[in-house]
This record gives C-alpha cells, sequence and structure tokens, in this order.
C-alpha cells in the first residue's frame, strides 16, 4: 500500500470516528430535549413518538436558566479578563528572558494541570473560605476561576512573547518609540492571537466549571452547569438534562472552533507588524 493510500485511509478513519464520537451524543441530546410529556420515549421506539419545544419552553420558563446563563455568561468574561491581567507578568518574564530554570519554571507553571480539576476546585474553595473570600460570591468565584485557569492563560501567553521579533523592538526604540508606542507596534501584533485565545479558553473552562460555582455560590448563584447537575440528581430528568447539555456544550463548540482558527493564524513569520 503506498504512503497516500496509507495516509488517506487514516484521514478517513480519523474523520469517521470523529463523526461517531460526536454526532451519536449530539444526536441523542436534540431527539432527547424534543421529547414530549404526553408520551415517553421508550426502547422499542427507534425515534421519540412525539416531538415538541415543551422542554426549552418549560425550562427557560419555569426554571432557573434564565438566572443561570447572566451568572455563567457574567462570571466567565469577567474570570478570563482577570486570568489574562494575572497571567500577563509570568507570561512576559518567560517568554522574554533567558535565566536559569527558565524552561522549569514552564513546567512548574503546569503542574497544577496534572491535578483532577475537581480535588483542586474543592481544595481551593477551602483555602477561601478560610481566607473569609467567599462573602461576594460572584467575587470569589471569578477570583477562583482565573487562578484555577492560569496555567492555560500562561502557556498560551508564553508562546506569544516567544513569537515577538527583537528586531522589530530594537527597531521601533532606534527611531524613538515611546514604551507604549514599542508596545503597539512590536508586541501587540504578535500578542493578538495569544491575547484572544487566552481570553476564550479561560472563558470556556469558566463556563464549563461545576465544582467551585456550586460549592462557593449555592445557593445564591446558579450557573448552567450547577442547573445541569442538578438535573442530574435524584430528580433525573432525562430531557430537561439534555435541553441544559445542549444550551452548554453547544456555544462552547463554536468557540473552539474560533479558538482553532485564532491559533492558526499565529504564525510566528508573521507574528509583529513592520518595526
Amino acid at each position: 500500500m503506498s504512503y497516500a493510500r496509507l495516509n488517506s485511509l487514516l484521514i478517513v478513519m480519523i474523520v469517521t470516528v470523529a463523526l461517531i464520537w460526536l454526532a451519536i451524543p449530539f444526536t441523542m441530546a436534540i431527539l432527547w430535549s424534543l421529547v414530549d410529556p404526553a408520551e415517553p420515549w421508550t426502547a422499542d421506539k427507534l425515534l421519540p413518538p412525539v416531538m415538541s419545544f415543551y422542554r426549552w419552553v418549560d425550562m427557560w420558563e419555569n426554571s432557573s436558566l434564565k438566572y443561570a446563563l447572566i451568572s455563567s455568561y457574567s462570571l466567565a468574561p469577567t474570570a478570563a479578563i482577570l486570568g489574562l491581567c494575572l497571567a500577563m507578568p509570568t507570561a512576559f518574564a518567560l517568554g522574554r528572558f533567558n535565566f536559569a530554570g527558565r524552561e522549569l519554571a514552564k513546567l512548574l507553571c503546569l503542574l497544577p494541570l496534572v491535578v483532577p480539576p475537581f480535588i483542586t476546585a474543592i481544595f481551593f474553595s477551602a483555602l477561601l473560605f478560610q481566607l473569609g473570600l467567599n462573602t461576594w460570591r460572584f467575587g470569589a468565584i471569578v477570583f477562583a476561576h482565573s487562578i484555577l485557569f492560569l496555567p492555560y492563560a500562561i502557556r498560551i501567553l508564553t508562546v506569544s512573547f516567544e513569537n515577538v521579533r527583537q528586531d522589530h523592538i530594537d527597531a521601533a526604540r532606534d527611531l524613538g518609540a515611546s514604551p507604549w508606542a514599542r508596545f503597539r507596534v512590536a508586541y501587540l501584533p504578535a500578542l493578538k492571537p495569544g491575547i484572544s485565545a487566552t481570553l476564550l479558553i479561560v472563558f470556556i473552562q469558566s463556563i464549563e466549571e461545576f465544582a467551585i460555582a456550586f460549592i462557593i455560590g449555592s445557593p445564591d448563584i446558579v450557573t448552567i452547569p450547577t442547573l445541569l447537575y442538578s438535573a442530574l440528581g435524584q430528580d433525573f430528568v432525562r430531557p430537561n438534562a439534555a435541553v441544559l447539555s445542549l444550551i452548554l456544550v453547544v456555544p462552547n463548540v463554536f468557540l473552539m472552533l474560533i479558538l482553532e482558527r485564532l491559533m492558526r493564524s499565529a504564525n510566528p513569520a508573521l507574528s509583529s507588524g513592520k518595526g
């Protein structure tokens, strides 16, 4: 078998597995979200006997979904911006300065990702309670999310700072540019994809985070994941859980596609403008 045929076969296999991996869960979630309560979907039926948008309307009108959407989409962008600000100095140091132990420092910044997120969230929540930072629940969750997802932000921004071309910085300085002007013409074009990617990845992680939002926020703050887990609890209603799953996942899929395009655009050869 030629290399080209083998390569084509592998691509077809990967695409097929990806479609099955994604299409089946999404299809089942969509079908379950459309099950009408007038007639249940039993195992002997291939498709729901009656489909309607009753579950969507009911969740919108008779649950905490509106409040959860407001909470989630207020927490996530705030945490993303704060995480970006907190990660910037460390990323600048790791990306622009050569010092002994630099690679070890990069590795240490990623170590929190080795610990299961749920365990990290529980211990971090306990720390927030001990420090008394849980009194302002919204601010505590924002702070926790920004700290929890710092490794992603630091890693992405470090790569972006490494892509800044030193000759552009030198040229701007030689032409008498102020520090802000040097940042604008030499740093910012290279950092734009990384900044956007950092904001998106922290935003997505914050939207999907459950443990901290539940431990610190309950019962005052309800997010989409906490509402979803309550639907999966003792009052388990599969169609309602399907509705919440789609509301949680579908926007994040589109955001991940945007993130992929941003990461592809981060070409080191074109990473900064003309000096």
